[in-house]
C-alpha cells in the first residue's frame, strides 16, 4: 500500500506521512483503519523503524492518526469519512428497525429515546 522512493529529495518519513495524509483525505483510509505496526511497515519498506516511528509521531501530533497503546495506530476520521460512516450506520439501524416492523414515526421515537437516555 505504501511505497518509498529513495531517489526523491523528500525524506522517507515525509513520503510516508504524505501518502497516509492523501489516502485519509481521499477516503481510501477510512476512520479507524488500522495501520501496519511501525516494525511491519519498516520491514515492508526496508527502512529503519525510527523512520516509520517519526512519520507516525508527526501524523499523531497533527491529529491524523491516533495510537491506542498495544492495539496499534489508527486513522482518525475526516468530516467526510465520519459522515459516510454515520450514514452507513444509520441505514443499517433503520433497516433493522423496519425489519422489526416499526414505521418511520416509531423509528424517530426510538432515536429520541436513545438520545435522552445516553
Amino acid at each position: 500500500m505504501f511505497t518509498v522512493d529513495p531517489s526523491l529529495p523528500t525524506p522517507p518519513y515525509e513520503q510516508i506521512k504524505d501518502q497516509i495524509t492523501a489516502l485519509r483525505a481521499s477516503g481510501e483510509l477510512e476512520a479507524n483503519h488500522r495501520l501496519p505496526t511501525v516494525r511491519q511497515l519498516a520491514e515492508e519498506l526496508s527502512l529503519a523503524t525510527n523512520t516509520v516511528a517519526r512519520a507516525y509521531r508527526e501524523l499523531e501530533a497533527s491529529g491524523l492518526i491516533e495510537t491506542r497503546g498495544r492495539h496499534g495506530s489508527f486513522v482518525t476520521g475526516t468530516d467526510a469519512s465520519v459522515a459516510k460512516a454515520s450514514g452507513a450506520a444509520a441505514r443499517i439501524f433503520v433497516r433493522t428497525l423496519r425489519e422489526l416492523g416499526l414505521d418511520d414515526d416509531r423509528i424517530l421515537d426510538a432515536v429520541r429515546d436513545a438520545l435522552v437516555s445516553r
